[in-house]
């Protein structure tokens, strides 16, 4: 039996915003951290959110970025859900809103299936503040899961989504597991299953118990 599992990068693989440590090395850390709180808890629109925070990254050099993104945090539990979820059947897949200067090193290291992010525009070998990519909108996550699961001939009855904000709503929409992992309330409200510690093997237990 074929099954989906499709998790969020930022704050659920990864212990931590991506973007919120480019802005420490910037300096500018305080202000990139509110408008990332305010669009996890679905206050702000997640594309206009992420053109204003990637705009103040203008001038961080990339061999910063890529130092950086060596050196994300796993979340708790993060080898092993995977693990185990791939010894259970299941396509595991990272849907990013951040960048794949991060999610592509770590879903490696992981054994993820295949990973969908954002792309961090750079010119003369430092950022320009600008970003492109597929996983930019509200609704692209949502869009991204119909899609494969059309072309891996997976349903939604056999999809797990976790995610911790209001920018994984839409993939929620489209999975009959719904994990809302440490995740804001506005998240909470959709899921089928909250888990408040920062251990993703509690996933584990939830698929065992269907």
């Amino acid at each position: 039996m074929k099954k989906l599992a499709v998790f969020d990068f930022d704050s659920t693989l990864m212990d931590g915003e991506t973007i919120d440590f480019f802005a420490a090395a910037l300096g500018i850390e305080k202000e990139v951290v509110h408008i990332t709180n305010r669009a996890m808890a679905g206050e702000l629109d997640f594309y206009d959110s992420l053109i204003q925070r990637v705009s103040l990254l203008k001038g961080l050099p990339e061999p910063k970025v890529v130092e950086i993104c060596k050196n994300l945090p796993l979340m708790g539990g993060a080898s092993e859900v995977v693990k185990g979820l791939k010894s259970r059947g299941y396509k595991v897949i990272c849907f990013s809103g951040g960048f794949r200067s991060a999610t592509k090193p770590i879903c490696n290291d992981l054994g993820i299936d295949a990973d969908f992010s954002n792309f961090l525009h750079s010119e003369n070998g430092v950022l320009t503040g600008q970003v492109g990519g597929e996983m930019m909108y509200s609704d692209a996550k949502g869009d991204m899961l119909i899609r494969l699961q059309k072309l891996l001939g997976i349903t939604r009855a056999d999809t797990l989504a976790v995610g911790d904000g209001a920018n994984d709503l839409s993939m929620f929409a489209h999975a009959d597991i719904r994990v809302a992992f440490c995740a804001k309330p506005i998240l909470k409200e959709a899921a089928t299953h909250c888990v408040d510690i920062k251990d993703l093997r509690e996933i584990l237990k939830i698929v065992d118990s269907l």
